[in-house]
């Protein structure tokens, strides 16, 4: 079975070259966002270039920024299951600051040059122990689609999670900390644990996959 999996914010597919997962991942490259356009329509765009869901039985997967995607793609399609790994699976598991800063429209007056952030302090939110392969990832980022990224986070408007829903956070994630009780946990993990804790997310993955939602498939 396939699983469909998009990174985070201005990240790649270099973020999961350390899961072992057993099945197919493929990576979801990001196109460029239309001026102002809604998250939803760019999903859309995603699912016909992919053609996600069009024959086989398959799953979705989504890091940070990437789990909204990963999360409006499953409601337009019908993945076996949805994956989210340090992300939000609604509006209402944003924090505070991140609803404020959206009601505020404070990211239009932001110049895109200040949304790449001193690499020491970047390495500080994303908790990133492989700070070699964060920087790398940080000199290749899209600021202008860094920007439209940051824009649908802070307007997002999903209220209701998807269905067959498998949540990985960390415990000690800054940017994005777990809130709910759809979470499965992993002690101290930070936002970059998709890389520095790749093996136990894996574990995860492949547990919760075999048990619900195997049916055969490997």
């Amino acid at each position: 079975m396939k699983i469909f999996a998009i990174s985070g914010l201005g990240a790649d597919k270099r973020v999961f070259k350390y899961l072992t997962l057993q099945y197919d991942l493929i990576p979801v490259e990001w196109i460029e966002p239309k001026a102002k356009e809604p998250i939803v329509e760019y999903s859309k765009r995603l699912i016909e270039k992919y053609k996600i869901g069009a024959k086989e039985e398959f799953g979705i997967l989504g890091v940070s920024f990437g789990g909204l995607i990963a999360t409006e793609i499953s409601k337009l399609t019908k993945p076996k299951f949805t994956i989210l790994i340090s992300s939000v699976a609604s509006k209402n598991e944003l924090s505070r600051l991140i609803k404020l800063a959206g009601k505020s429209k404070i990211i239009e007056l932001i110049p895109e040059k200040l949304l790449n952030p001193p690499k020491v302090i970047a390495s500080f939110m994303f908790g990133a122990k492989n700070t070699e392969l964060l920087n790398s990832i940080l000199d290749d980022t899209d600021l202008t689609f860094t920007k439209w990224a940051i824009r649908e986070l802070l307007n997002w408007k999903n209220l209701s999670p998807v269905q067959n829903l498998i949540k990985v956070s960390g415990t000690k994630d800054k940017l994005l900390p777990p809130k709910g009780n759809n979470n499965i946990l992993i002690d101290k993990g930070e936002h970059f644990m998709i890389v520095d804790r790749a093996k136990e997310v894996s574990n995860i993955i492949n547990e919760k996959i075999k048990t619900h939602y195997n049916n055969g498939y490997n």
